[in-house]
């Protein structure tokens, strides 16, 4: 693994992957963490580059780019070539994977539109080499697939933790806590409750925390509070919450921000944290329309949104949505221990922040690089030329976090040397001075066999392979698949390439990832990764057992071939 650590204040203001380098995760912890990316033919038509990393030509006058950003947010097979570039905003969601493994362990498939591959491969915190100030290390690895040519590469960016808990910097936290009749289900406003509870225990005298609940409408039953000699206050305020009527979601956050606002401390983390099971049905219901009304908190005060999901039903697409535009992040919590993570092990980390606005780019080289794919990220693509406009919405990150980007990358036989340079771009969250950091990869970086890499790899692979099965839904069996990605057809080919396969649930599917598994397979390396005392990996293991079974699988070898194709 390749790593490049950041120093605090280093600010790079560089030409886009010009001289050989190229142009991250919210917050976690307690005091005491649509359609996918496309697959993209590179040109190997040999144009100019700089160093070891490519600089795309601009257009001609009047000519239009061709950088192939998603701008529609459409899928699409094969970008206009040339083009080289991934960019996207971080994420550090992990809602996705919690929400499946509660609906496998009741016994059903998640909605393939519901499983995101990021959120997925995120809730694994990796052993990358963390920097020394408050940017990101970047490194690169990655290996070879079980698929002719098709190798993982794996892009890790990290954030420093905090040395201890004194170093953070007070926190007041306005929640904002559904209490419609939905709530009234075991596990949601009980398991609410309790981790409040466990919270308010765990919070320093120096936190501050306002309560507003909503059902049909909202109200504020505790002021922004210093917690001091008041935690029984906030007790008896939290146990008096009871299920009541309808779900008033934009009622619930408009009066939680008013109150944040209200009770906003300079030089302490101010956030909003949204628990509940995001089904509006009253009020304004869309995530837009809701974000619109507290605009001016979220820009003038820079107060962020933090989401937390309970219930087996629950509003996934919404919550997400509210999360990303709301400059915040989102989680899953289905039982009392991974509330206790959620609230105190990983608290610092949902409450602070390291980096705003935080984007990513991946420049692949034509000379060596034949296809790339990024694994999941949909909703987070950003146009190829905004990744140094900083006015452009990123991602927010907090310390202690990892945040992975998975790419199937095809390589052109008989080459070597540069495969790609990866780039991070990110704004101090005081000062918002832009800052960016680059680390590259070479052909030999990708040589070794992926089920023989190291475990962080591995359980990268894992994660990104049982996330792109579910995906596929009831088509998600053990056994051979369909090939992995579309042929290239050249680059004269101007038709468009037939649209993916459509399931009941209206999400388009795809085809395998490179190399894929039989579910059976991944359950198998989950248990040789995990240990005793580490549950995070038996419960991987045994949610793609699960998996298996529901889709009658058969403990077949896996597929996931490709049909060779040439770019002229």
């Amino acid at each position: 693994m390749r790593t490049w650590k950041v120093r605090r204040g280093s600010k790079v203001r560089r030409g886009l992957l010009a001289a050989a380098v190229a142009g991250g995760l919210l917050l976690t912890g307690c005091s005491s963490g649509g359609g996918e990316h496309t697959d993209r033919a590179v040109d190997g038509s040999g144009k100019e580059r700089r160093g070891t990393a490519p600089m795309p030509a601009p257009p001609a006058p009047g000519e239009e780019q061709r950088d192939g950003s998603q701008r529609d947010g459409r899928e699409r097979d094969f970008a206009p070539t040339p083009d080289y570039l991934s960019t996207f905003a971080l994420d550090v969601d992990t809602a996705s994977y919690g929400y499946a493994r509660r609906t496998l362990a009741e016994g059903r498939l998640p909605d393939p539109s519901t499983v995101r591959p990021e959120e997925f491969v995120n809730s694994f915190r990796q052993d990358y080499p963390r920097p020394e100030g408050d940017g990101f290390s970047v490194n690169v690895d990655g290996a070879r697939t079980d698929a002719d040519g098709w190798s993982l590469m794996r892009v890790g960016l990290a954030t420093r933790a905090d040395a201890d808990d004194g170093e953070r910097p007070p926190a007041a936290l306005t929640f904002v806590i559904d209490v419609s009749g939905s709530m009234a289900e075991p596990g949601r406003l009980d398991l609410v409750k309790e981790s409040l509870g466990i919270m308010t225990d765990e919070l320093r005298d120096d936190d501050s925390i306002a309560l507003v609940t909503f059902s049909d409408s909202a109200k504020t039953v505790l002021p922004m509070t210093r917690l001091g000699e008041n935690r029984g206050k906030v007790h008896s305020a939290v146990a008096a919450m009871e299920p009541t009527q309808s779900t008033n979601l934009e009622a619930g956050i408009r009066t939680g921000y008013d109150t944040a606002v209200g009770g906003r401390r300079d030089g302490a983390t101010n956030r909003v944290v949204l628990l509940s099971d995001a089904l509006a049905n009253t009020g304004e219901t869309s995530a837009d329309g809701i974000l619109e009304r507290i605009s001016d908190a979220r820009g003038e005060h820079g107060i962020t949104l933090f989401g937390v999901g309970v219930g087996s039903d629950y509003g996934d697409a919404l919550m997400e949505r509210l999360a990303d535009k709301g400059d915040g992040h989102t989680t899953y919590v289905s039982d009392s221990e991974e509330a206790r993570k959620v609230f105190c092990e990983q608290l610092p980390a949902n409450i602070e922040l390291r980096a705003r606005d935080a984007k990513a780019q991946v420049a692949f080289d034509p000379k060596t690089v034949k296809q790339f794919r990024l694994i999941g990220y949909d909703n987070r693509a950003v146009a190829d030329d905004d990744f140094r406009d900083d006015s452009v919405d990123g991602g927010e990150v907090g310390p202690g976090h990892t945040v992975t980007a998975l790419y199937a990358v095809k390589m052109r036989p008989a080459t070597s040397g540069h495969v790609a340079t990866a780039s991070v771009r990110w704004l101090d969250p005081d000062s918002r001075a832009p800052h960016e950091e680059s680390n590259q990869i070479e052909s030999g970086d990708l040589e070794g066999g992926l089920w023989n890499a190291d475990r962080g790899l591995r359980t990268t692979a894992v994660a990104a392979y049982f996330a792109d099965a579910l995906r596929q839904g009831t088509s998600a069996r053990s056994g051979p698949g369909d090939p992995a990605v579309r042929p290239d057809t050249g680059a004269t080919t101007t038709a468009p390439a037939p649209e993916p396969m459509s399931t009941s649930t209206g999400f388009a599917a795809r085809r395998p990832l490179p190399g894929a598994p039989s579910l059976a397979e991944l359950a198998r390396s989950a248990e040789e990764l995990s240990s005793d005392d580490d549950k995070a990996l038996r419960d991987l293991a045994t949610a793609v057992r699960q998996a298996d079974r529901l889709t009658g699988g058969s403990g077949g070898e896996g597929g996931g071939g490709e049909e060779e194709g040439e770019i002229r």
